[in-house]
């Protein structure tokens, strides 16, 4: 039996993770509390069903906390359990709800939408440290969707190496596991030649590779991933993030990240993703 777990924050796109894994061939179940998970799992499997999603968030607040000791009953019986945290910023948030228009669902009693978004991050926190944290912050449906599917519904017996490339200017992405900082390499945005280009160009890649060393910290990147990855491995997580940021997220991240996945994709699953270089 494979169980998904998909917990986050009210409007990170719980909704739309749970239709995709339906869509996969999921019995899925929305808001169920954590402590009828196990029953679930049970008449699920009698059903025989081979794989179940659930969502489990605020709205289930005053029995969310025992959710860590239901996983870990559930994996003592044998059940292939992985955990999905979606996440986004609070100015995400708040624009989202102001354009669909429905209340937080923690906004009751006086409580502003960034104050229902601060005590529902509180309540899910522990929920989180233990889950595979996805931003959707910049994330359209179409793409969160896609996410889902190569993080949980592709190959998920494996573990799912996720390269992001950020600029800083923008933030650090909030599902990082590891972030690499590429601002001390000479920055092809002062060539006027090279500045409309991005680090997957050629011209740009030949800059890095020839002037800089770029390469050398590639490398570094590479190594250091390749030795921890099996240790996240046995951790059962879902996927391990990647992240590598310069100033705007468009030239030597993207070619850092290019460069990694082209080192490891002939060995694990990947998703790349180059979170700013659509951005002006």
């Amino acid at each position: 039996m494979r169980l998904t777990l998909v917990s986050g924050l009210s409007g990170s796109g719980k909704s739309v993770a749970l239709k995709a894994l339906e869509d996969a061939g999921y019995f899925c179940v929305d808001n169920l509390p954590p402590h009828l998970i196990g029953s679930l799992v049970s008449y699920v499997a009698t059903r025989g069903e081979p794989k179940v999603a659930v969502s489990a968030d605020a709205r289930s607040a005053a029995t969310i906390g025992v959710l860590p000791s239901v996983i870990e009953e559930e994996r003592a019986r044998g059940t292939e359990v992985r955990l999905v945290f979606l996440d986004a910023s609070d100015a995400s948030l708040v624009r989202r709800f102001s354009e669909t228009r429905r209340p937080h669902p923690l906004a009751g009693q006086g409580r502003t939408v960034e104050e229902a978004i601060a005590l529902e991050r509180s309540l899910l926190a522990p929920v989180a440290e233990i889950s595979h944290r996805v931003d959707t912050s910049a994330l359209t449906p179409v793409q969160l969707r896609g996410w889902i599917h190569d993080l949980l519904v592709t190959d998920p017996a494996r573990l799912v190496v996720s390269l992001q490339s950020f600029g800083f200017k923008n933030g650090v992405p909030l599902d990082a596991d590891f972030v690499f900082d590429a601002r001390f390499l000479p920055n092809p945005h002062y060539d006027p030649q090279l500045r409309p280009k991005s680090g997957r160009d050629p011209e740009v890649a030949r800059f890095l590779e020839g002037e800089t060393e770029a390469t050398l910290f590639l490398e570094d990147i590479h190594h250091f991933i390749e030795k921890w990855l099996p240790r996240f491995a046995l951790d059962r997580r879902a996927a391990l993030t990647v992240a590598v940021g310069c100033t705007g997220g468009r030239h030597r991240s993207v070619f850092l990240v290019e460069g990694l996945a082209a080192r490891l994709r002939p060995h694990h699953p990947l998703i790349v993703r180059h979170r700013d270089l659509g951005r002006e």
